[in-house]
């Protein structure tokens, strides 16, 4: 297994993780606490607030961003690119996606919004290697 198919697992899990975090102040309480509501899951999240909303939003757009990773990963690999450029611009990936997700959590936008492009990056770049 290359490094860059150990990132695209990664690059899997990190949505769950995500939603794990915004789920997580309402494990262990019932519903009618305000526990997790898992017979409505997405109406419960929808009125999580702070830090935990920041985690459901950053779980969305972990998804949003999986198709355009696993494109460029597929594509470099369609163009036999050197193995080592995939494998750096992955890691690049995976650590703009976790730097994202610590930046969403702590309300830090504009930062939040350059992790977010140096992900972008990562996956454009994929496109063009060779």
């Amino acid at each position: 297994m290359t490094v860059a198919q150990i990132c695209l697992l990664i690059a899997c899990a990190l949505p769950i993780v995500s939603a794990g975090l915004a789920k997580s102040r309402g494990f262990g309480k019932r519903r009618r606490d305000g526990g997790f509501d898992n017979h409505q899951p997405r109406e419960w999240l929808a009125k999580q607030q702070g830090w935990q909303a920041r985690a459901n939003a950053a779980q969305a757009n972990g998804w949003e961003a999986l198709p355009v990773f696993l494109a460029g990963l597929f594509v470099a690999h369609q163009h036999q690119a050197a193995q080592a450029t995939v494998d750096a611009l992955a890691m690049g990936f995976i650590a703009a996606r976790l730097a994202f997700i610590a930046l969403y959590l702590a309300d830090q936008a504009s930062l939040r919004s350059l992790a977010w492009t140096a992900g972008v990056a990562c996956c454009a770049a994929l496109f063009f290697v060779r």
